[in-house]
């Protein structure tokens, strides 16, 4: 919205908003503004109009003319703080022309009733008269149609009395009506002014609240992109869990925390059974079922504190912090059986799913994880070539006797940890092993 050219095409000749709708938020937003104004100006205008009771008395004395007088003003003054008390109650008061116009007529007519009742002081009645009309204008928050309407009013029975009961030679009656006209206009002109630049302003806040609303949207919009690309990032978007890279940041992080705290830290390789097979036979979309249904049956098991992600193809990789390899065992038997516990129906057909988990621990003096996930994918070669579904693990130090001496009915399913599972002269050299399915 233009704040400038623009808002003349949207004001009428009032000041007003040609928009009926934005004009009453207008007048809304102001009440309160509006009804203080209101109520200072009728407290000052109360002591004003009291005040001038003591003119009347250094006019008219004692006279029935003074009492008259002063019971107009007595109840002028009752009258305006009658509306200044129900204002501060009701502020809505301060934008109802009924009250405010009452008050006003009330007041311009015991205004003009000094005119008669104190015919001599015709240049004091002026001056009251002047005063009013710009009080009027600047002071009663009043709609520039009834400002007009309260001011034409008082013009009027100014020369209706001035002519009826103290009249004035024709030069002194001319320049009073050049006085209070041009009084009217710059008052009019001061009015329309103020009026335009207060809409401006309100037309200003409100762009400037739709700016920042759509700001918010927008930021609120890209904050949620980020998010997704955020997930994108560093999630599977087959299976849901950790990608390859957010597992490495996150288990780097665990295998820091033990080398400083002195805590084990296990890695478990693990692997769907015939795979391909699955593949082949029922296709890529039942083998991309399978694997989400292997990743969230492993997630079901594992504690808050571990750490899965999808290493690559159908096999998984996970981290266990403050879980040595007796532990390691334990949690990764849980998963084999959560695996393998129930068949995937599809199409009615019961498809049996297995996995083979190969476990290692990392040594304390390693500064990185492929050490440990060479280990965990030798021990996971060796479940291969022994027959599949099982938990194989690689010991080392002290743990191997320690490991050796559970017996097997402690950890249901095919347990091997054999020192040639370890022996790194029974495999190839460097790197992963050869291809397996």
């Amino acid at each position: 919205m233009a704040t400038n050219a623009g808002d003349g095409n949207q004001l009428d000749w009032r000041g007003e908003f040609r928009d009926a709708a934005r004009e009453a938020l207008f007048r809304r937003t102001m009440q309160a503004h509006d009804a203080c104004q209101l109520r200072h100006a009728l407290v000052v205008a109360t002591g004003l109009f009291l005040a001038f009771s003591l003119t009347d008395f250094s006019l008219l004395g004692t006279s029935d003319a003074f009492m008259v007088l002063l019971a107009m003003r007595a109840t002028v003054a009752t009258s305006f703080l009658l509306l200044a008390l129900a204002v501060w109650r009701r502020p809505s008061l301060a934008q109802a022309p009924l009250s405010i116009n009452l008050v006003c007529l009330l007041a311009v007519s015991g205004l003009l009733l000094t005119i008669p009742l104190r015919p001599d002081g015709i240049m004091t009645n002026l001056a009251s008269i002047v005063a009013a009309s710009m009080a009027l204008y600047l002071f009663i928050p009043n709609r520039l149609p009834w400002m007009l309407a309260s001011n034409g009013y008082l013009i009027g029975g100014f020369l209706v009395s001035v002519v009826v009961w103290s009249p004035l030679p024709g030069g002194v009656l001319v320049n009073s009506l050049l006085l209070l006209g041009f009084v009217n206009l710059l008052c009019w002109l001061t009015v329309s002014r103020i009026h335009r630049l207060q809409r401006a302003q309100f037309a200003s806040l409100l762009e400037e609240r739709s700016v920042n609303r759509r700001l918010k949207e927008e930021i609120g919009e890209r904050n949620q992109l980020e998010q997704r690309l955020r997930h994108m990032a560093r999630t599977d978007e087959l299976t849901g869990i950790t990608n390859r890279r957010r597992f490495f940041e996150l288990a780097e992080q665990e295998r820091r925390r033990a080398h400083r705290d002195g805590t084990p830290l296990s890695l478990c390789m693990v692997d769907v059974d015939y795979f391909k097979a699955i593949n082949d036979v029922h296709g890529h979309a039942i083998g991309d079922l399978a694997l989400t249904v292997v990743a969230a049956r492993c997630q079901s098991v594992l504690r808050e504190s571990d750490i899965i992600g999808r290493y690559g193809g159908e096999e998984f990789v996970i981290a266990l912090p403050l879980a040595n390899l007796i532990t390691a065992r334990e949690i990764a038997e849980r998963l084999r059986e959560a695996v393998c516990r129930r068949p995937l129906e599809v199409k009615g057909v019961a498809l049996e799913l297995t996995v083979t988990v190969g476990i290692s621990r990392v040594d304390d003096g390693e500064t990185s994880l492929d050490p440990g996930l060479l280990r965990a994918d030798r021990a996971l070669y060796a479940g291969k070539e022994s027959g599949r579904n099982c938990v194989v693990v690689t010991p080392q130090g002290p743990e191997l006797t320690l490991l050796e001496s559970v017996p097997a009915g402690v950890t249901p399913g095919a347990v091997r940890a054999t020192a040639s599972a370890a022996a790194p002269a029974a495999l190839p050299a460097g790197g992963r092993l050869p291809g397996r399915c």
